[in-house]
């Protein structure tokens, strides 16, 4: 059993930035590929981003690319997602997730997470 805590949301204004952070519990961290996804208020969750197992690959969705930076420290077992030029329609409850497996063809990684934290909320105003 993986659990997931999210940290780092809270209120911006557009343009800013925000870096949300998830630690992991278990000792098999570095073998999971981790993401980020996000629902916002009366919509489905959806994907943002991902990152494999070691760190070397990374997956983003068109909606944050450029904006958006995952990344992870598996010595401290913990991913983060660094979020620039924050726009109001980034607003959402942002979820960490893992996966068994170390990485995964762009399916997997968008539905096929196997656990979930409890979300934090960013919150962008114009």
């Amino acid at each position: 059993q993986v659990q997931l805590v999210e940290s780092g949301g809270g209120l911006v204004q557009a343009g800013g930035s925000l870096r949300l952070s998830c630690a992991a519990s278990g000792r098999t961290f570095s073998s999971k590929a981790m993401g980020w996804f996000r629902q916002a208020p009366e919509k489905e969750r959806e994907f943002v981003a991902a990152i494999s197992g070691s760190g070397i690959r990374t997956y983003y969705d068109d909606s944050v690319k450029g904006r958006f930076t995952i990344s992870r420290d598996n010595a401290k077992n913990t991913v983060y997602l660094q979020m620039n030029n924050l726009k109001p329609e980034d607003t959402a409850v942002y979820y960490c997730a893992a996966s068994v497996l170390s990485w995964g063809t762009a399916s997997v990684l968008r539905g096929g997470m196997d656990y979930w934290g409890k979300g934090t909320l960013v919150t962008v105003s114009s």
